[in-house]
């Protein structure tokens, strides 16, 4: 079992940037692919960004439009999130998340965080 405690949101304004950050316990982190998910108020919970156990192969939404940027460092138990160009359609509950299998598909994450809050100001 992993727990997962995401950190970094807050309130910017349309353009600003803001980096978000996991911290993971309870297991051996680099055993896990990490994700990063967001929701907004009665919209589906959407993909946003993962990483594999290296942290060299990486997928994103095309929503991100190369705007985001997700890392981790193994180290550190860390997994981030750097999302640049923030427009108010950003704004959501930001949730990290961890799974065990080999593809590391979206619909194959199965441990989250409690979400941290983005909120983009127009």
């Amino acid at each position: 079992q992993v727990q997962l405690v995401e950190s970094g949101g807050g309130l910017v304004q349309a353009g600003g940037s803001l980096r978000l950050s996991c911290a993971a316990s309870g297991d051996t982190f680099s055993n896990y692919a990490m994700a990063w998910f967001r929701q907004a108020p009665g919209k589906e919970r959407e993909f946003v960004a993962a990483i594999k156990w290296l942290g060299i192969d990486t997928r994103y939404a095309d929503s991100t439009k190369g705007r985001f940027t997700i890392s981790r460092v193994n180290a550190k138990n860390t997994v981030y999130l750097q999302m640049n160009s923030l427009k108010p359609e950003d704004t959501a509950v930001y949730y990290c998340a961890a799974t065990k299998t080999r593809r590391a598909l979206p619909t194959e994450f199965d441990y989250w965080g409690q979400g941290t809050q983005v909120t983009v100001s127009s």
